[in-house]
C-alpha cells in the first residue's frame, strides 16, 4: 500500500492537475485504497479548515500570473453588486482583480470567506480573472481586538474579552504606528510554534478610557458595519418624497405616532375608531401604518445589499448603528408629523372582546397627526394633559385605549407567555458618562403599542398565507423536553406544580408564574422559565410563535430596522400587484439564506449591546468596588454563581472558591450548587448580599464576593491578601475524604 501523502503533496496535485481534484482523483493518483480513504479524508478536512496555502505552489506559469487554482479571500461585491475575491498566495501581485462566477448548488459567500477556486484568465473585461468555487476552505482571518502595550521588541495586545486571558505579541513591524495603551485592532499572522500567538496592528481605535469607546468596542468586536460604502449613499441621497401616485389617500385619517420619548425613528403610527356597523356591536375600527421603506429600498439595489448585509440596526446607549442611512432611516421613512409619507397599511376589525373579524391591507399615503412619547400620552390619560394631547384627546387617544381595553380581552384569552422581566435603561451625559441606571418603566401606553403591532404582524402572516406567497416568518419554538423537565425540577424544588403528560401551552406556564407571584420564589420561576425558552429565529417554513401563542407570525411593522420586514413588505406588494418593487425571483430563490442570515445578525447584534451594557455598568461601578449590593442568583455553573444586582439590573460572578471553604458539587439539571459538608443547596432565584471585590471598565467583567444567601452569612473562602487563589476541587474533596477517614480510625 503506497503511504498517505502529505498535506503539500496534495496541494501540489490540486495545483497541477485543475481538472482531477475530486477525492477520488486524488486517491487515484496516490494510489491509496481501502481504509487509507478515511486517512486522506482528514487531510482534506484539515486542508480546508486551514484555509491559507503556507508554501507558494511551483508550477509552470507565464511570469506574474496567478495559478490554475489558487486559495482566494472574498472581499465583497463590487459596485456592480458582482462577488470579487484577491489572492491568498504569498509573491503575488495582489492588484488583479477576480470576479467569482457561482454555479448552481454552491454555498453562500461573503466578505472574509477563503476558498480553493479555479481560474481562468480574461481579456476586455474591467477584471483580469474569473474564479469558480472548487471548495469552500473555512473561515476569515482571526481579528483580535485589545489595548497595545508596547515594548523594546514591538509590543503586546491584552484582551478585552471577559474572561480571555490569551495575548498577541506585536514585533516591530508590525505595530502600525499604535502608541502604548491605545484600543487597537489586530489580524494574527504565522503559525504559532513557541510562546504567544503573533499579531498586527491593522487598526488604531483610539483611547480605550473614553466614554465613547464602549460602544466601538462592541462594534469592532462583533464585526457589525458601521460605515456605509459611497455607493450606498450616492444612491441613498438620489431618493425623493414617494408621490401619491396610485396610493390611497389616507392622509384624511388621525393617525398618530407613539414611541420612546429618545426615538431615533419613527416607523408605525396608529388610529383607531369605534365600529359603526351594527352586525358588530361595541367593535374597533384599527388602523396601522407603516413606513414604506420598499419604495426607497428595492431589490437588487446597492441599498438592499447593505441593508440585506446589516440585517437590522443595532442600538447602543449612545449611539444606533443603523440598517439604512439617515436619510432614510431619519427622514422620508421616519413618518414625522404634519408631513406627506409613504406607508404600508392595515386596516382591521375588531370585535367586542378584541378577536380580529377580518383585515385589509393598502399601499397609501398618510399625514402623522403628532409624534407622541409614551410618557405624555399615559399623562394625558392619566389626567395630565398638554396642548397637543388635549388636542386629540377625545377623537385620537381615547379611541385608542378603547380599542386597547378590547385587545388585551383577547389577549388574556389567548394566553401568551407572560414573563415578569423590567427592563434597565443606561442614562449618558453629555460627555458619555453613566449617571445613572435604572429600570425603564413600563406605561399602559406601552403596551398599547405592543398589541396593535403583533395584531399587524398577525394580520401580515395570515394575509401572505392566504396569497400563497413566500414570507419570513418570525418562528419561536416551544421548549425542549429536557429544558422542560428542568423548569419541574425547580418548581417542584420550591413548592409549585408544572403538570406532565399533556401538550405544552404558554397558559400552563402562565399558571406556574402567577402561583409564584408575589412570593420569595417569584424572581426565580422568572428566570428559569425565561432559561428554558428557546431563541426566537426567521424561516421560510411556518413553525408558530410559542411564546405569543400564535399559528401565524411574521415582522412588519419596522422595516426601517429589520430586514424581515421589508421581505414581508415586498411580498404584500407583489402578491396584491401594486409595484415592480415586491418580491424578486432572487428574494424568493435565496429566502432560506437570507432567513438564516437576518437570525445571525440579530443574535450579534443583542451580543453587542448586551457586552456594551456590561461595560458602561462596570464603569458606573468602578469607584464603588468594596461596597456592598444585595441581588439574586441568575445562573449556576461549575465555576461560579452569576448574580444580578437589584440596583442596576448589572450581572456579577461570584468565583466558585469565592462562596465557601468547602467542595461543591454542581447539579447542570437543577442548576443548583450542593456543598459537599453541610448540603447546602445553592440555586437559581436566591437572594443575596454581595460585596463588590473587582469592576474592569474595559471587558464589562464584575467579581463579587458572596456574604450572605437568604440572609445567612457565609464564609468567603477568600485569602487574606485579597487575590483569589488557585482551587482545585478535586485536591480539596481528596483531602476532606481523607480528613474524614483520620476521625473514623481515631474513633475506633
Amino acid at each position: 500500500m503506497n503511504p498517505i501523502p502529505t498535506k503539500d503533496q496534495i496541494r501540489q496535485w490540486i495545483t497541477e492537475n485543475t481538472t482531477l481534484s475530486a477525492k477520488r482523483d486524488i486517491a487515484k493518483a496516490f494510489g491509496i485504497k481501502g481504509d487509507a480513504r478515511i486517512d486522506l479524508k482528514r487531510l482534506l478536512r484539515e486542508l480546508e479548515e486551514e484555509g491559507v496555502v503556507e508554501k507558494r505552489v511551483r508550477t509552470y506559469r507565464e511570469p506574474g500570473a496567478l495559478p490554475p487554482v489558487a486559495v482566494l479571500e472574498v472581499i465583497g461585491p463590487d459596485s456592480d453588486g458582482d462577488l470579487m475575491a484577491r489572492p491568498l498566495e504569498e509573491g503575488v501581485d495582489t492588484s488583479f482583480r477576480i470576479l467569482i462566477v457561482p454555479s448552481k448548488g454552491d454555498p453562500a459567500l461573503g466578505a472574509g470567506n477563503r476558498i480553493l477556486a479555479r481560474l481562468t484568465k480574461v481579456g476586455g473585461q474591467d477584471y483580469d480573472y474569473e474564479a469558480r468555487l472548487i471548495r469552500a476552505l473555512g473561515s476569515n482571518t482571526l481579528k483580535v481586538l485589545g489595548i497595545f502595550r508596547s515594548n523594546a521588541e514591538g509590543g503586546r495586545i491584552l484582551p478585552i474579552d471577559k474572561g480571555n486571558d490569551k495575548e498577541w505579541r506585536v514585533g516591530r513591524d508590525a505595530v502600525g504606528g499604535a502608541r502604548d495603551g491605545e484600543l487597537v485592532e489586530g489580524e494574527v499572522v504565522g503559525k504559532r510554534h513557541m510562546g504567544l500567538p503573533q499579531a498586527r496592528i491593522i487598526a488604531r481605535l483610539g483611547d480605550p478610557s473614553g466614554a465613547r469607546a464602549v460602544s466601538l468596542i462592541a462594534i469592532h468586536q462583533h464585526g457589525i458595519p458601521d460605515q456605509f460604502p459611497d455607493a450606498v449613499v450616492s444612491e441613498a441621497d438620489a431618493l425623493a418624497v414617494a408621490p401619491l401616485g396610485a396610493r390611497q389617500d389616507l392622509r384624511d385619517l388621525d393617525l398618530v405616532t407613539i414611541d420612546p420619548i429618545d426615538a431615533r425613528d419613527r416607523d408605525d403610527a396608529v388610529f383607531a375608531e369605534a365600529d359603526t356597523d351594527p352586525q358588530n356591536p361595541g367593535g374597533h375600527v384599527i388602523w396601522v401604518a407603516i413606513a414604506d421603506v420598499a419604495h426607497y429600498v428595492t431589490p437588487g439595489s446597492q441599498l438592499d445589499r447593505e441593508a440585506r448585509k446589516r440585517g437590522n440596526s443595532t442600538y447602543f446607549p449612545d449611539r444606533v448603528v443603523p440598517m439604512l442611512p439617515d436619510i432614510l432611516s431619519g427622514d422620508l421613512c421616519s413618518l414625522h408629523e404634519h408631513v406627506d409619507r409613504a406607508c404600508m397599511a392595515v386596516r382591521m376589525v375588531l370585535d367586542a372582546r378584541g378577536r380580529k373579524l377580518n383585515h385589509r391591507f393598502t399601499r397609501g399615503l398618510m399625514r402623522s397627526r403628532a409624534s407622541f412619547h409614551y410618557g405624555q400620552v399615559q399623562s394625558a390619560m392619566d389626567g395630565h394633559g398638554d396642548a397637543a394631547t388635549d388636542a386629540l384627546m377625545e377623537g385620537v387617544i381615547r379611541p385608542l385605549y378603547a380599542a386597547y381595553e378590547a385587545l388585551k380581552l383577547a389577549r388574556e384569552a389567548r394566553q401568551p407567555l407572560d414573563l415578569d422581566l423590567p427592563e434597565r435603561k443606561i442614562i449618558l451625559s453629555e460627555e458619555g458618562q453613566v449617571t445613572s441606571v435604572a429600570f425603564a418603566e413600563r406605561f399602559n401606553a406601552h403596551r398599547l403599542i405592543e398589541e396593535f403591532m403583533v395584531l399587524a404582524n398577525v394580520a401580515a402572516a395570515e394575509e401572505l398565507v392566504r396569497l400563497k406567497r413566500p414570507l419570513l416568518f418570525r418562528v419561536h419554538e416551544e421548549p425542549t423536553q429536557e429544558k422542560m423537565e428542568a423548569l419541574r425540577e425547580v418548581a417542584e424544588a420550591s413548592g409549585f406544580v408544572l403538570a406532565k403528560g399533556q401538550v405544552l401551552q404558554t397558559s400552563h406556564l402562565n399558571r406556574l408564574l402567577a402561583q409564584a407571584e408575589g412570593t420569595e420564589f417569584d424572581q426565580l420561576l422568572n428566570i428559569a422559565t425565561l432559561r428554558s425558552m428557546t431563541q426566537a429565529y426567521y424561516n421560510a417554513e411556518n413553525f408558530g410563535h410559542f411564546g405569543l401563542a400564535l399559528k401565524n407570525y411574521a415582522h412588519f411593522t419596522s422595516p426601517i430596522r429589520r430586514y424581515s420586514d421589508l421581505i414581508v413588505h415586498r411580498a404584500l406588494i407583489a402578491g396584491h400587484g401594486w409595484g415592480a418593487d415586491g418580491l424578486s425571483p432572487w428574494d424568493v430563490e435565496n429566502l432560506d439564506e437570507t432567513a438564516k442570515l437576518i437570525s445571525d445578525t440579530e443574535r450579534r447584534s443583542m451580543m453587542a449591546e448586551r457586552d456594551t451594557s456590561d461595560r458602561y455598568l462596570a464603569a458606573y461601578l468602578a469607584d464603588r468596588v468594596g461596597a456592598e449590593f444585595t441581588g439574586r442568583i441568575s445562573g449556576v455553573q461549575r465555576f461560579g454563581l452569576f448574580v444580578k444586582l437589584d440596583e442596576t439590573g448589572a450581572d456579577g460572578l461570584v468565583p466558585i472558591r469565592a462562596v465557601g471553604r468547602e467542595f461543591f458539587h454542581f447539579d447542570a439539571d437543577s442548576q443548583t450548587l450542593t456543598g459537599s459538608d453541610t448540603g447546602q443547596v445553592i440555586g437559581l432565584g436566591q437572594k443575596v448580599l454581595v460585596r463588590l471585590a473587582e469592576a474592569t471598565p474595559v471587558t464589562g467583567g464584575l467579581m463579587l464576593d458572596l456574604l450572605s444567601i437568604d440572609g445567612a452569612t457565609l464564609k468567603t473562602g477568600r485569602p487574606a491578601g485579597g487575590k483569589y487563589g488557585p482551587r482545585r476541587p478535586a485536591q480539596s474533596k481528596a483531602k476532606a475524604d481523607g480528613a474524614k477517614r483520620k476521625v473514623i480510625r481515631k474513633r475506633k
